[in-house]
Formats: structure tokens, sequence, C-alpha cells
């Protein structure tokens, strides 16, 4: 390694970006190509970086095998920074496999908690659970130290297990406070004040009371039946009902939910469900149809009884009923939950997250930015949406989650 090489490596590890590309700017080989793309990161300038790290890569030999997997993670890392969540996983795993296999571990596990991180991203709280099981962090630089305390506590917390959030917070404070990376500083806080702000509201007698993490999470564990309009779907003594592809069965649970233990007028069923104001006989067998969908569908958990006037929902066991709704108002709730984390979504990378189609975030995309929710920058492939960020509450119960059947 040359003179400039290292004295722009030692600037990049203090966050020296600008001092880095002082040394490197002007040259083209590939080690000043990757440590220019890292510095072009550390500064925000996240496509260019992609681009210089990529011809790194391919600039290294068939013998450094080493320095093109480094500039595989980088440029995953960079990835990540632009929200392009739809490539493979393999190319990152076979270059932390690489690293391993050459001692490299710092940067094997670095890998790692990228992969980890899209996962969270995604939503997909099982594997990267299983994911962070098997991460050995003991003798690893601090500042990864607290990135994957971070990562457990983000899962901890999309979990709704607020002890082991806090646990893992505790640890990630002080991995953050020995690295001396202000970042991760500032990162490590507002995670644990997400702990303290509203985070949900429970409909009771017509009445909205806002409620915290661990207050979701103690009433998830009561046995009470909770319609939850967060993630669209119903839970009860750890079983899950996930309706979030079945709205209008939803929206029928949510307004006899809302009336429990009273009942529902028919037409105020058919009203919200079918959106009719003026319904007749077809619109009154078509309910009955699908309250009968319904019916089967919770059957295990609770029965939907006809009234004189309509429909009342009991639940099993003398259980209670609570209706648990997102902290703002709005049926693009989750989707301004993604862009309101300060990162620039492709509409691709927010239909991947969601679950959805492209055109479908699309047109909610536009909806949004003709309300002025909701931004665009760039053009063609290279728009990306941003939305100012959700203060005062915290966003976890609206992001994306895969969470199995009970």
């Amino acid at each position: 390694m040359d003179s400039l090489i290292a004295a722009a490596a030692r600037a990049l590890a203090v966050g020296d970006a600008l001092g880095a590309l002082k040394h490197v700017s002007l040259r083209d080989d590939p080690p000043a190509l990757a440590l220019r793309g890292i510095a072009m990161a550390q500064l925000g300038e996240h496509p260019r970086a992609r681009d210089l790290l990529r011809r790194a890569a391919r600039g290294f030999g068939a013998h450094e095998e080493l320095a093109r997997a480094r500039c595989v993670v980088a440029a995953a890392e960079v990835a990540l920074a632009m929200r392009d969540l739809g490539g493979s996983p393999r190319t990152l795993a076979a270059a932390a496999a690489a690293l391993a296999a050459r001692g490299d571990h710092a940067n094997a596990l670095q890998a790692r908690l990228i992969a980890l991180r899209r996962l969270l991203l995604l939503g997909r709280l099982d594997q990267a659970g299983a994911e962070l099981a098997t991460l050995d962090t003991r003798g690893m630089p601090p500042a990864l130290q607290a990135v994957a305390e971070l990562a457990g506590a983000e899962l901890a917390l999309r979990g709704l297990r607020t002890a082991a959030a806090s646990a893992a917070l505790d640890r990630a404070s002080d991995a953050a406070d020995r690295a001396r990376v202000p970042a991760l500083r500032v990162e490590v806080e507002e995670a644990r004040a997400a702990l303290d702000r509203p985070a949900a509201r429970r409909v009771r007698d017509g009445a909205h009371q806002v409620l915290r993490l661990h207050e979701v999470e103690a009433l998830l564990a009561s046995g009470t039946l909770v319609i939850d309009a967060c993630r669209r779907g119903l839970r009860a003594d750890g079983f899950w009902l996930p309706l979030a592809r079945r709205p209008l069965l939803f929206e029928l649970l949510c307004a006899l939910a809302t009336a429990w233990p009273g009942d529902v007028d028919r037409n105020a069923l058919i009203a919200r469900a079918f959106r009719m104001r003026r319904p007749d006989d077809t619109h009154r067998a078509r309910l009955r149809v699908e309250i009968g969908r319904l019916r089967a569908l919770v059957a295990q958990l609770a029965r939907i009884e006809a009234s004189a006037r309509g429909f009342a929902l009991i639940a099993h066991g003398k259980r209670e009923v609570a209706v648990l709704l997102p902290p703002i108002d709005g049926d693009q709730a989750s989707l301004l939950a993604l862009l309101g984390d300060g990162a620039a979504w492709s509409t691709s990378a927010l239909a991947l997250a969601l679950g959805a189609s492209q055109r479908t975030i699309q047109r909610a995309l536009v909806a949004l930015e003709a309300e002025g929710r909701a931004r665009s920058v760039g053009r063609a492939r290279a728009q990306r949406w941003l939305a100012p960020p959700l203060t005062g509450f915290t966003t976890n119960l609206l992001l994306p989650a895969v969470l199995a059947p009970g």
C-alpha cells in the first residue's frame, strides 16, 4: 500500500471524506477508486459512490479477491442507503464468506449486518431474527457492535418486546460511546425516544386512548381480541389472522369491533364496506355473503351474530374486544412511515417493502405529492421519493412486517 492510499484510508477511518479525496481524487487505479467511492458515500453522493466502487471491483484482478469482496460490501452499503433493495443477497453473502475465509472478520460482519438491515427494511422479521442470532460481535470494533445492537433493538421493537429493546439500546449506547462516533450516538438516542412516543390509538366507547409501545405490548398479552388496523389483522393470545389482502372483510371487522359490545346497522356496514349511501336488496345480499366469509375466518376466536338491525361481534370466552388504530389517519400511513426515514426511495423499493404493485405505489405517491405530503427528486429511472419525518410518535407499528398466521 503506497503512502497516499494509506493516508486516504486513515482519513476515511475518522470520517474525513474531504481529506481522503485530497490524496486520491486524481487517481484511477482500483485502490484509489475504492477509497474515492467510500469518500463519496460518506458525503452522501451515493450514485457516484456506487459507480466508483463498481469500477474498483472490476479493476481488481483475479488474485485480489479480498479487495473485490470489500468493494462488494461497500457497494452494498451504498445500495442500502439508496434503498436499492431489489438485488440478489447471494453476492453479498459470497463476499462475506470470502472475507471470513481470509481473516477479515470485521468486514465479514459488516456484510452480514447490511444483509440484516435489508431484511428489517423489507419487514422479514423472522429471517432477520435468525440472522441476528448467528452474529458474533465479540472482539469486533465498537462501531460494528453498536450497529448490531441497534439492529437487535429495532427487531425487538418491531416485535413489541420492549424490555429486550431497552437492554439492546443500553448495549448500543455503551458501544457507541466507545466508538466515539457522534452519528451512532444520535441514532441510539433516537431509537430510545421511540419507546416513549405514542405508537397507536385504542378506540374505546367512541374515544381514542393513546398507547405507547409497552402499552400496546401489554394489551396484546392481556388476552383481549385486538383488531389491529396498524398491520391490518386480528390478534389474540399469539394468534394472528392477516387481513391486509382482504380489505373489505377488514373494514367490516373494524366496524363490528368499534361498536362492541353493541351491534351495527346493516346500512352502516354497507356504507362503510361498499361505499354505498343508498343500499338496495343486492347490497344487502352481498353483505350477508361477506359476513358469512368473515364469520368463517374469525370462528376460532369469535362469532358474528345477526341482530334485529344488523350484526354484532361476540368474542369467545368473554374476552374484551379492542380496536388498535395507527397514530395517524389515512390509508397511506405505512407508505409515509417508510418515506419518513430520511432516505430517498424508488417506487420499486417501496413496492417490494410493502408487498404491493409498483402501479399501486405510484398512484399513492402521486396523491401524496398533490397533498404536499411527499415529493419526488430526479426523473425516469433515477426518480426517488421523500417525505418529511413523522414527528411526535413512533412508526414502528406502521413499518412492514411479515407475520406468520397463528
